[in-house]
């Protein structure tokens, strides 16, 4: 395996990093390695509605509908 060291992280995101593995159970190593790994396997950059869901799934799930409207927007005619 392939090791990486990190130079001059703000302490905040340290702190931060390590916070967010304590939730997870983590530790502080495996959960940057889980962070790593999934912005790596990401094809194409989530749009916001998917980054947002995916935060609420992150948080223990929130089901959102997908109710958004898929056709083609009609601008109003004014004549």
């Amino acid at each position: 395996m392939t090791a990486i060291m990190i130079r001059n992280l703000p302490e905040k995101t340290h702190q931060a990093l390590e916070a967010r593995a304590r939730r997870n159970g983590r530790t502080t190593e495996a959960e940057i390695r889980v962070i790593l790994e999934s912005a790596a396997a990401r094809e194409e950059p989530l749009g916001i509605g998917s980054y947002l869901k995916a935060i609420g799934q992150s948080i223990g799930g929130i089901d959102l509908d997908d109710g958004r409207d898929r056709q083609a927007y009609q601008p109003p005619s004014f004549k």
